[in-house]
This record gives structure tokens, C-alpha cells and sequence, in this order.
């Protein structure tokens, strides 16, 4: 019986170079002198530290153009109000989010399930497996949820016949 995997997860890699990109373009950028911008990478978590609430939207800015060049979705980052730090900063904080958390793993299944293809879905853990009879019912089910543009980033893997 033909399968597939339902997943959401973050290539760190590519999340990382994106970050020393970013980096490296305040550093060299004559609108951040002075302004001791500091980016902060974590498993879980980014931080993006500021003088000026101003100059913390431009950064967030570079940091999203990173990613979005290095074709990371913008959908893992979570979060992002800024709040005043020490010293008259301006920090924001936005969670890595990985995974597919069990609330909407039942909504995707609940969707998948309405849409009245001959599908069986099953949630395991942070990910979703999807079984049907014929290969065509899973591309369909593949169609609809790209069509979907869900709030996580779902990638689809394990394919198998």
C-alpha cells in the first residue's frame, strides 16, 4: 500500500548560513554602524538585539531576506514582539518552530479526511502518515495541502509504493 510522511522540519544548515549572512551584511553596512546589532542563534530560539526599534526592523528584515534567499520558509519563525531590553535596547525573540504540533496534526487530518479521497491518515508523533490504495490519491492529497499554504512549513518524504 502506497505511503507517504507529512512533516514539518527546519534544515539548520541553511538556517545557520543564513544567520552568518546576515551578519556579515550588518557588520558591513554603513546604516548599522554604531547601533551594536547583534543576532543570536540557538536550537530553539533566534534573538535579534538593537539600539533602535528602527534599525531592529531592518535587521529582521536581512535576517528574513536570508532565509527566504537560501529557501528557508519564513513559516519556522514564531513570535517576534519587540520588547525593550537593558541599557535603552530593543530586543525581539522568534521561536524555531519544527515539527507538527498534535492540534494541527488533527486539523491537517480532519482536512484531508473532508476533502473525500480514499485515503487513511494517521498521526505519529510530529508527523502525519497518509496511506491509500492508489499512488494518484496521495499525489492528490499532495496537491491539496501545497494548495492549502498551511501556517507550518510541510515537506512530504518517505514515498514509498
Amino acid at each position: 500500500m502506497p505511503t507517504f510522511d507529512v512533516v514539518s522540519q527546519i534544515d539548520r544548515q541553511e538556517v545557520r548560513n543564513a544567520v552568518d549572512q546576515a551578519k556579515r551584511e550588518i557588520v558591513n553596512r554603513f546604516d548599522f554602524k554604531g547601533t551594536k546589532t547583534e543576532i543570536d542563534l540557538t536550537d530553539k530560539e533566534m534573538v535579534i538585539e538593537s539600539a533602535a526599534e528602527g534599525r531592529l526592523d531592518a535587521a529582521i528584515d536581512v535576517v528574513k531576506g536570508r532565509l527566504v534567499k537560501r529557501g528557508v520558509s519564513l513559516k519556522i519563525l514564531h513570535g517576534g514582539e519587540p520588547k525593550p531590553a537593558a541599557g535603552g535596547r530593543v530586543r525581539v525573540r522568534f521561536d524555531l518552530v519544527e515539527g507538527i504540533p498534535q492540534d494541527a496534526a488533527r486539523e491537517l487530518g480532519k482536512m484531508i479526511r473532508d476533502s473525500k479521497l480514499k485515503v487513511q491518515v494517521q498521526v505519529q508523533g510530529d508527523q502525519l502518515r497518509v496511506q491509500a490504495k492508489q499512488r494518484d490519491d496521495l499525489q492528490q492529497v499532495i496537491a491539496l495541502l501545497k494548495e492549502l499554504d498551511y501556517r507550518l512549513p510541510l515537506q512530504y518524504i518517505n514515498f514509498r509504493e
